[in-house]
């Protein structure tokens, strides 16, 4: 089991690394399946999370990739969007955030289609910072109110609304995750959810898949590295389009 957890964990890692993600989406079904719980898949998933979006940033700041200030405000909007998620979760029926969902990723991934493959890397730099903190609080708010990373929503907004150079917008993306894995991490310590062991294996494994993914991200082509994006959203879309339709 550990082999394969190891195994998992360079896999996840590379995902995040190149597509600027956490990584749950896929890591939590695949833990199910090899025999965890839901509530031991997730505390395994937020601890291979802030392994792998604190080694990401520091990397992609290493390499100029990730801008700091920015990153930080859009996180702290991320925070505290999050903050009103249970307010949210109660006072809205599942089916109108799922539906709400669907609706954001799918205008901004057709925004994200449109948007040439290749911004000046300077582009979006002038951008308000409370325009940036509002979309940080809006997709913290919606995005842990669906029980998601919020990356997933993060970069196609920021290519697709905001004109955000892509390998910016993915560096940016995993940054965001900082926050919520890390505020994760210590909510689900307190109540006992984390199972030290195994996710210590998976998120050691996953820092190899992330300097893996970081490194191709960045000898791959604007254009290609935006495809591959755009096919991952559209299986995450596809994803909850079928949730919706089939509950």
């Amino acid at each position: 089991m550990e082999l394969i957890l190891v195994a998992v964990g360079v896999v996840i890692g590379g995902m995040s690394g190149f597509f600027g993600i956490g990584g749950g989406t896929m890591l939590v079904p695949t833990l199910m399946m090899l025999g965890f719980d839901i509530k031991s898949a997730i505390g395994i998933s937020v601890m291979q999370m802030v392994f792998s979006s604190l080694y990401g940033s520091w990397i992609n700041h290493r390499k100029g990739h990730l801008n700091l200030g920015e990153g930080l405000v859009i996180g702290l909007g991320g925070s505290l969007g999050a903050l009103g998620s249970g307010w949210l979760v109660k006072a809205v029926p599942s089916i109108v955030l799922e539906v709400a969902f669907v609706g954001v990723v799918a205008f901004a991934l057709f925004r994200f289609f449109k948007a040439p493959a290749h911004i000046d890397a300077e582009a979006g730099h002038d951008l308000p910072k409370p325009v940036l903190f509002g979309v940080g609080a809006v997709i913290g708010l919606l995005a842990i109110s669906m029980g998601i990373g919020g990356s997933i929503l993060l970069t196609p907004i920021l290519v697709g609304l905001l004109h955000y150079p892509l390998k910016k917008a993915v560096s940016a993306g995993l940054f965001f995750v900082v926050f919520s894995s890390v505020a994760g991490f210590v909510s689900l310590s307190i109540t006992g959810h984390i199972d030290y062991w195994h996710g210590f294996l998976v998120g050691a494994a996953s820092l190899i898949g992330v300097h893996m993914g970081i490194w191709l991200a960045a000898r791959t082509g604007h254009k290609k590295h935006k495809n591959a994006l755009i096919v991952l959203y559209i299986i995450i879309l596809a994803l909850m389009l079928k949730k919706v339709l089939l509950g």
